[in-house]
């Protein structure tokens, strides 16, 4: 047993009392909390995390891991989202295995590095070659000692087909079920403690075919695993559901059979009172991706009264060349702060932390994970408060997003310690931007 003993503070996500830290199985579940004042239960080897502040570790529901490599690329600079992705999807076309996996590897580390245990990521291209992407995502995550949704992407609505992305990059209905069928069959882990699970996710309104949304649909009820899809980010896409189809983007989600608890969506930004209101009764959970709305100028979500309607909200860094980032202690701080210019400077700190966390854990399908308390997986954050930036700040754990802590000090995933000294042992971090940064260069190049 570890005792993590003595928190400058400690934020559970619940309202039980961990004021003198928490108890670790050695089997990596969390067995007791330890109030203030108090001591365990039962004798434990002792970490002094008195100079540090305790998280349950952050949950990322939204991410593109391959696009580490067109971070910051100057033709999409500044643009809106459909002529970011038209100028980006060719680019995209020529990813390899290779520069795959060195996307996959920076973002994951990047990610645990920022005090993140657990990345949701929605992978749709597969390019000539790339038939094997999940398998290489599934590598990566597993050699990082991370939990991951791995989520089976596609795009089957190309250009000459009234669609966004080149013929290059959409797949038939047959190739991407028969793949979903073997991805499911061969990695999924479902029930507590999971380190990878596999769910089915359709790109966007504007890649896909109605078919392959409900064809996905009853594949997710037949195996009960999850379903993913990007959904009223921006009014052009709104436009578009009524033009293709005909449908406003909810009345659409329920015409393929996705309107309900399976699902989550990414960003929702862009419904109606009407439509809040139908995703809370079904259940439909939303990830919500400031940094990257920002940045595209797509809009701000409703988030509270999404959460007030009843739908699940979590956060999401996005893709990292629409965010240009992997982290999600930042992520927070931006929805705390985006939230406060819809909502008023009311929202407290702790909300922002709620949905990095016991929030992402709902969107994801999952009660394993996202607080602190007995039973739970013992997947933790630990952050100093001992830099410049934090000088002079009295509330330890507002500090965090108030002060912009940016990298976690240690990181534990299921008992066991992935950073250390805001470190990834045993990974060659020079190295690894090296070959990325050259890989990145010939992705673009062409």
């Amino acid at each position: 047993m570890l005792w993590i003993k003595n928190p400058l503070g400690i934020f559970t996500a619940n309202n039980l009392d961990a004021g003198n830290g928490l108890v670790v199985s050695d089997s990596g579940t969390i067995v007791e909390l330890v109030p203030s004042g108090a001591r365990p239960s039962m004798p434990c080897t002792e970490f002094d995390a008195s100079g540090h502040v305790v998280l349950p570790g952050l949950i990322n529901t939204h991410h593109h891991f391959y696009q580490t490599l067109t971070r910051a690329w100057g033709p999409v600079a500044n643009v809106p989202l459909f002529p970011w992705l038209q100028n980006l999807y060719p680019v995209w076309a020529r990813l390899t295995p290779r520069s795959l996996e060195l996307a996959v590897q920076v973002a994951l580390a990047e990610l645990l590095l920022s005090g993140c245990t657990t990345a949701a990521d929605h992978h749709y291209l597969f390019p000539d070659g790339m038939d094997d992407a999940i398998d290489i995502e599934v590598a990566a995550v597993r050699s990082m000692g991370m939990r991951a949704t791995l989520t089976r992407g596609s795009m089957t609505l190309g250009e000459d087909d009234g669609g966004l992305p080149p013929r290059t990059t959409v797949q038939s209905p047959e190739t991407i079920l028969e793949d979903s069928e073997r991805l499911i069959r061969t990695y999924h882990e479902a029930g507590p403690g999971a380190s990878v699970q596999i769910a089915l996710a359709p790109c966007s309104p504007f890649s896909v075919t109605k078919e392959i949304m409900a064809e996905s649909a009853a594949m997710a009820e037949r195996y009960d695993v999850r379903l993913h899809t990007h959904l009223a980010e921006t009014i052009d896409e709104e436009d578009f559901c009524r033009s293709m189809f005909g449908l406003r983007t909810v009345d659409y989600l329920e015409s393929v059979g996705w309107l309900g608890s399976r699902t989550w969506l990414g960003h929702g930004i862009h419904f109606n009172d009407e439509e809040i209101a139908r995703l809370g009764a079904a259940g439909t959970a939303v990830a919500h991706c400031p940094t990257s709305n920002m940045r595209l100028a797509s809009g701000t979500a409703r988030v509270l009264e999404l959460e007030d309607a009843g739908v699940p909200v979590g956060l999401g860094v996005d893709g990292s060349a629409s965010n240009d980032a992997s982290n999600m202690i930042l992520e927070a701080r931006q929805a705390l702060y985006l939230q406060r210019l819809r909502y008023g400077a009311s929202v407290p700190v702790s909300r922002a932390l709620g949905w990095a966390t016991r929030g992402s854990a709902a969107v994801l399908g999952r009660s394993d994970i996202g607080q602190l308390a007995p039973g739970m997986q013992a997947d933790l954050a630990l952050f100093k408060l001992d830099s410049l930036r934090f000088s002079g700040s009295h509330d330890p754990v507002a500090a965090l997003l108030l002060c912009g802590a940016d990298r976690a000090d240690r990181v534990m995933v299921g008992g066991s310690w992935r950073v250390v000294d805001g470190a990834i042992p045993d990974l060659d971090v020079a190295g690894l931007i090296a070959e990325h940064s050259a890989a990145a260069r010939k992705l673009v190049a062409g």
